[in-house]
């Protein structure tokens, strides 16, 4: 009687992941993603009675942190998962795959929705036995309370010093000096001066601007400054939101501000505290909108619009209500920071400028010529842009990567600091988080932006439907996605108020976008207003 074969198991496709959280090494023939995984591989052919093998893609970060999962080959995993094309994740760590609780806890989720085990090689977990899923939650744990921890040390620290009335570092305010031994601030008797004559012309004029034109009308100029790197960054004009902060700063009474609480400080005061509360009550009084930042007057081209003339953004403002009706404009961003003297532009009436725009989008459907200028600045967009954001974005890529691995190893040195070095450590952090978040920004829009211009060929017809339905469309829209939809569609606008012109600047990727959502939409189908391109002119 003959033996009955054994069935072969399943195979189970395993992708090796591996991240590396500086570019330290990354040039190097054989580096430690290449390290990682070998390992990874190794461990896969050791189970290969298992039915497991390993996928040929390579799954490598190198030079981004496990602090988040904003990591492009992570990226790719997932969406590999999540198309069923992975059985198994190994690493060679734990902490190669995250170093946060609550982003490893939304991996893992993803991973048990698609039925994929997690498999460390050094530490030998598997997450498909319940043991090894609460060591992997007891280790990270661990791992992110002492990241806290230190933050927290470092937080009670700075906060013991301002509550002693301690400055913690980091540029001096203006009208004070810091002290040669560091920390406690020193009066600057010239910018003293100045610093009372502010709270004078305030007092006087009732109007920042008018302080503001007053203050550099004399030659005024905000804090020169020199970086611990020796370099020497002068002052510049005075604007209304740089002479606010002066004077609703508690520091000039000799106090010290820190979470909402004022406290007594070790300096000594420039201005006695009844001016101080004079003009603080002048300031809370104040009826005059300067723009609002949540643009609650609904502003359609906020962020738009450039002077011709002095190439300055020009800002929005209404004015008080007058009749029952609130005026909207927009004016040179000069004359609004620092005077009229700055720019022969003034303003111009928002209603007006924005049915402008309105008109000139509904007349690029009806008009051959222009819908022919249209679809060649699209065809053109797509020959140009494409290259030129793909460099953009590996030089952004580059940069992202280089300032995570700052960002790590100044959070690796955070713990190892006291005084003036964990304040100067962490002024850095700030820094570096806050160019991050603008690169990951800007990185988000090139992508939708290259997504949109490599789409399928758009000829006349798709994007003249498109901007047909533009009209039906728009008179549906709330002013916030009326907003959106002229973000899409044009890069930026230049008004010239002497000789009364407008120039607007498409975005051929955002008029893409558009007509490439009609299309698959159908002839009913409504536009998308919330994608983005890149600015390029048409």
């Amino acid at each position: 009687m003959s033996e009955k074969p054994t069935k072969a198991p399943a195979p189970m496709r395993c992708a090796v992941y591996t991240r590396k959280s500086t570019e330290e090494g990354l040039d190097r023939d054989f580096n430690s993603l290449d390290a990682q995984r070998e390992a990874g591989e190794a461990y896969v052919k050791s189970q290969k009675h298992l039915g497991w093998e390993c996928l040929p893609e390579h799954y490598d970060d190198g030079g981004f942190t496990g602090a988040n999962m904003e990591r492009p080959a992570l990226q790719r995993l997932l969406a590999d998962i999540e198309a069923s094309k992975v059985d198994v994740v190994v690493v060679y760590k734990v902490d190669r795959l995250s170093r946060s609780l609550l982003d490893f806890a939304k991996l893992i989720e993803a991973f048990d929705k698609r039925g994929v085990s997690f498999v460390s090689v050094t530490q030998q977990f598997n997450t498909t036995q319940s043991l090894g899923r609460l060591v992997l939650h007891i280790l990270l744990s661990f791992a992110q309370f002492e990241r806290e921890m230190i933050a927290e040390r470092t937080r009670d620290k700075m906060g013991a010093a301002r509550r002693k009335g301690k400055g913690v570092g980091g540029r001096p305010p203006f009208g004070y000096d810091v002290a040669p031994g560091g920390r406690k601030l020193l009066i600057n008797p010239g910018e003293a001066e100045q610093v009372r004559e502010m709270f004078a012309l305030y007092e006087k004029e009732r109007s920042l601007l008018r302080a503001v034109e007053t203050l550099n009308g004399r030659g005024r100029r905000t804090k020169s400054w020199t970086i611990r790197k020796g370099t020497k960054r002068e002052g510049g004009l005075w604007g209304k939101w740089s002479l606010r902060k002066i004077l609703t700063s508690v520091t000039y009474i000799g106090k010290v501000l820190y979470r909402d609480e004022i406290f007594q400080g070790e300096h000594d005061p420039i201005i006695d505290p009844a001016t101080f509360a004079r003009v603080g009550e002048m300031l809370r009084t104040a009826r005059r909108d300067d723009g609002g930042s949540r643009n609650k007057h609904g502003f359609l081209l906020r962020g738009l619009i450039r002077c011709a003339k002095c190439r300055s953004a020009m800002v929005s403002w209404a004015s008080a209500p007058r009749h029952g009706r609130t005026y909207r404009y927009y004016t040179c961003g000069k004359v609004n920071r620092h005077g009229r003297g700055e720019c022969s532009v003034r303003s111009v009436s928002a209603d007006k400028l924005e049915a402008f725009v309105v008109e000139r989008i509904r007349e690029m459907g009806r008009d051959a010529a222009l819908l022919e200028d249209t679809v060649k600045a699209v065809q053109a967009g797509r020959e140009h842009d494409v290259p030129a954001l793909q460099t953009e974005q590996n030089r952004l890529e580059h940069q992202l990567a280089a300032l995570r691995g700052e960002a790590k190893q100044l959070v690796a040195n955070l713990g190892e600091q006291t005084g003036e070095g964990s304040r100067a450590v962490l002024e850095r952090l700030g820094e570096v988080e806050q160019r991050a978040m603008q690169i990951e920004l800007r990185l988000a829009e090139i992508k939708a932006a290259t997504a949109a211009l490599n789409a399928k060929s758009l000829g006349k017809e798709e994007i003249a439907n498109a901007l047909a339905l533009f009209g039906p469309a728009w008179e549906g829209l709330v002013p916030r996605e009326q907003a959106n939809l002229l973000h899409l569609l044009i890069a930026g606008i230049e008004y010239d108020g002497i000789a009364e012109q407008v120039d607007i600047t498409w975005r051929p990727a955002g008029i893409a976008a558009l007509a490439s959502d009609v299309a698959a939409a159908g002839a009913g189908g409504r536009a998308d207003d919330d994608g983005a391109g890149e600015e390029s002119a048409a």
